[in-house]
C-alpha cells in the first residue's frame, strides 16, 4: 500500500500534495517546534481535521518533508554527478557549485530545513540527519575524496560539510547578507557563486 508521501508524488494537485507544500515552506520557516498544524491548515484554505485526515499528527507531516527533501537532495545529487563525470577537479567543483546553488536558491526552505536541524536538536531531525550522511558520502566519491562510499575518512568529511554550510548559510542568510552587499537577488546568486568558486576550487585542488 502506497505510503501518504508516495500518494503525494503520485498526484501534484491532490490535497496530500497541496498540505505537504504547505508543510515544507512553513516548517522551512518556523522549524518544527514554532510550526502549527493550524498554520499549516490555514495555510492551503482547509480545516484541521482534513489535515489529520491527511497526513496524521504534526510529526508525521514532518517527518514526511524530511523525507521529500532528503530525496530530493539525492536526485539532485544524481543529477551533478553525471554532469560532472569524467571531468577535472575544477571542472566537477565549477559545476557541482553551479547546479547546487541553483537548485537550493530556487528551494530555499531546504537549506533552512537543514539548518534547523543543526541548530534546534530535537528527536524531529533525526530522519535528515541520517540523509545527510549519505550525501556527504556521495560527494566526497563525485569530488575524488573517496575512492568508496563506505570508507570517507573524517578528513574528507570535514571539507565536504565545509562546502555544504558555506552553501547552506550564504541562501539561508540571503536576507541578512544581501543588504550587506548592496546588491539585487539576481547579482547576489551570482556573486555567491563566484565567492564560492574562488575560495573553495584552489582549496580542493592545491594538493592535486
Amino acid at each position: 500500500m502506497a505510503s501518504p508521501l508516495e500518494k503525494a508524488r503520485q498526484d501534484p494537485n491532490s490535497m496530500k500534495a497541496r498540505i505537504l507544500a504547505a508543510a515544507r515552506m512553513i516548517f522551512g520557516q518556523y522549524g518544527y517546534n514554532d510550526t502549527t498544524t493550524r498554520m499549516i491548515a490555514k495555510e492551503v484554505g482547509i480545516d484541521i481535521s482534513t489535515l489529520y485526515y491527511h497526513w496524521g499528527e504534526k510529526q508525521d507531516l514532518y517527518e514526511a518533508v524530511l523525507a521529500d527533501v532528503g530525496d530530493e537532495i539525492q536526485q539532485e545529487l544524481n543529477e551533478i554527478e553525471r554532469h560532472v563525470s569524467g571531468q577535472s577537479m575544477v571542472r566537477r567543483l565549477e559545476t557541482a557549485l553551479d547546479m547546487m546553488c541553483d537548485y537550493l536558491f530556487s528551494h530555499p526552505e531546504v537549506p533552512n530545513l537543514i539548518l534547523f536541524g543543526y541548530f534546534n536538536k530535537t528527536q524531529h531531525g533525526v530522519t535528515l540527519d541520517i540523509k545527510m550522511t549519505e550525501h556527504i558520502a556521495n560527494i566526497a566519491v563525485a569530488m575524488d575524496l573517496a575512492k568508496n562510499k563506505k570508507k570517507v575518512t573524517i578528513q574528507a568529511k570535514a571539507r565536504i560539510l565545509a562546502v555544504w554550510n558555506t552553501v547552506l548559510n550564504f541562501i539561508s542568510g540571503e536576507s541578512f547578507f544581501r543588504p550587506m552587499l548592496e546588491t539585487d537577488r539576481e547579482h547576489y546568486i551570482q556573486v555567491v557563486k563566484e565567492t564560492l568558486k574562488f575560495i573553495l576550487v584552489p582549496a580542493f585542488t592545491a594538493e592535486k
